[in-house]
């Protein structure tokens, strides 16, 4: 699988930047996870709207969700020019019944997964974990039957990451903080937290994403740097993995 970071940031873009938003590839199926403010932009760099197969979202918060009603609005203008009524498929969970009710337009259609159960998109399987946040919210652990990515989505530190990353080949962690900060109150973990949960499950490369916009961001490098030993990388635009 090929996984491309297209929005990286916490909260709310920097300029020229966008939230979260997370491109997965393999076989020729593309699945969007998350879709913040800006990357409906952004994402057209590497790939087109009318290429997307799938989109799953970890929960509602807008740094996630912003760019939906855009999205629907280009697969309408996509249907008016070429006249393909191809629906696309958004999943999503269902504790927000506004936010999952929002999520079908009139070319996307609104999926729930449910949280206990492996939801299969595409080539890939994926499990969740529900994470420690003020609102209802869903890691992934996303395999392609090869490789394994795990997304933290939004989550204040527990030790259930570490079994929930076991031996993943990438995990793409929430790091909205600083070591010695605590996030906890507002559902984001620090970058001495991310450091420690990925040395202890052995995944074999690190990406440190939902950024803060204040501070020396090469910092949270070397904080998490200080646990973790493997692959260590810090979310840009256009960062990509294969596994």
């Amino acid at each position: 699988m090929k996984v491309t970071v297209v929005g990286y940031w916490g909260g709310y873009p920097t300029k020229d930047g966008a939230t979260s938003a997370y491109l997965l590839e393999h076989d020729n199926f593309t699945l969007l996870i998350d879709a913040g403010s800006g990357s409906l932009s952004k994402l057209q760099k590497y790939k087109a709207v009318s290429d997307l197969d799938a989109v799953i979202l970890s929960h509602y918060h807008h740094d996630h969700t912003a760019d939906i009603g855009v999205l629907q609005y280009a697969r309408l203008i996509h249907y008016y020019v070429t006249e393909s009524d191809t629906v696309l498929p958004i999943y999503g969970h269902t504790e927000d019944k506004e936010g999952f009710g929002s999520l079908t337009h009139n070319f996307t259609k609104g999926i729930a997964y449910q949280p206990g159960e492996a939801l299969k998109v595409g080539p890939f399987t994926i499990t969740f974990m529900k994470t420690k946040h003020p609102v209802p919210c869903y890691g992934m652990r996303i395999s392609d039957g090869k490789g394994v990515l795990v997304y933290t989505a939004d989550s204040s530190y527990t030790e259930d990451w570490i079994d929930f990353a076991k031996d993943s080949g990438l995990l793409i962690a929430d790091c909205n903080y600083y070591a010695g900060q605590d996030g906890s109150k507002a559902g984001h973990m620090n970058s001495q937290e991310v450091g420690q949960i990925a040395e202890r499950a052995k995944v074999e490369s690190l990406i440190l994403s939902h950024l803060p916009q204040f501070g020396d961001r090469s910092q949270l490098l070397k904080e998490a740097g200080e646990s973790y030993k493997g692959k260590l990388m810090l979310a840009e635009e256009g960062l990509t993995w294969e596994g």
